[in-house]
Order: structure tokens, then C-alpha cells, then sequence
């Protein structure tokens, strides 16, 4: 990923241009304000179970998954594990170091059976969505 991807932050919009975004993530532990919107990386849906290795399969294999569980976002500077260097870790909130979510810069696979590469995963169980 290019270095105008990792300095993508939370803070820099343009002088009066952008309106702000409808839609924030927010820590549930400590709300501070983790991802917008416009940040986030859309995917095109997957197979679903079909898509997974065989021993990762539920023995449902007809369920369909409704929503995907977690949000990819581009990288962003409140990341701290990407600074180490890690080709994979845990991102953890930087307010109160809770885990959010995980990121692979080789991808990683949403349960919705889609493959993101890279991925910067943010489970919605470990967010609060506010609209505006």
C-alpha cells in the first residue's frame, strides 16, 4: 500500500469541501471515534460457506450469512501495530487498548466468504455505529 494510504487519519479533510461523514464507529469501551464512513473499503459479496476450506464449514452448509460481521477500512494512523512492521496483528483501540478487530497486509477472508486483500478488519461486535 502506498504512504498516502497509511497517513489516511481520521482528522485531515479538506478545508470546508467534504461535508462530514453521515455514518461513525466508535469504541463501545471507550467511544472514541475509531473509523468514518468514508474510510471504509466495500466488497463484493462471497460465496458464503461455499467459499471457506472444507474444515471450516458449519455443518449447515445452505445457511446463508445475512451481514457481514466486521467492516474493512483503509490503514490509519491510530493503528499502532502497523508502525512494528507485522505482516498480521490485533488493532487495539488506542483510548483503552481494547481489541477491535485484526489486519493482514496478505488478506484475510469476511464471513460473508469474500476475500480482502489487504484487509484491516473492525468487528461491529466491538463497535457503535452513529449515524449523523
Amino acid at each position: 500500500m502506498e504512504a498516502v494510504a497509511m497517513e489516511a487519519d481520521l482528522n485531515n479533510s479538506a478545508v470546508g469541501s467534504d461535508p462530514k461523514p453521515l455514518v461513525a464507529y466508535r469504541c463501545k469501551k471507550c467511544r472514541r471515534l475509531v473509523a468514518s464512513e468514508d474510510l471504509i473499503v466495500s466488497h463484493e459479496r462471497g460465496g458464503g460457506q461455499k467459499s471457506f476450506k472444507w474444515k471450516k464449514r458449519s455443518a449447515d452448509a445452505d445457511v446463508q450469512v445475512l451481514e457481514c460481521s466486521s467492516i474493512f477500512v483503509e490503514p490509519m494512523k491510530w493503528m499502532e501495530a502497523l508502525e512494528e512492521g507485522c505482516v498480521g496483528d490485533k488493532l487495539q483501540c488506542i483510548g483503552c487498548k481494547a481489541r477491535l478487530g485484526s489486519f493482514n497486509w496478505a488478506g484475510m477472508q469476511c464471513n460473508c466468504g469474500a476475500w480482502i486483500n489487504p484487509a484491516f478488519q473492525l468487528h461491529k461486535s466491538r463497535l457503535d455505529e452513529c449515524h449523523y
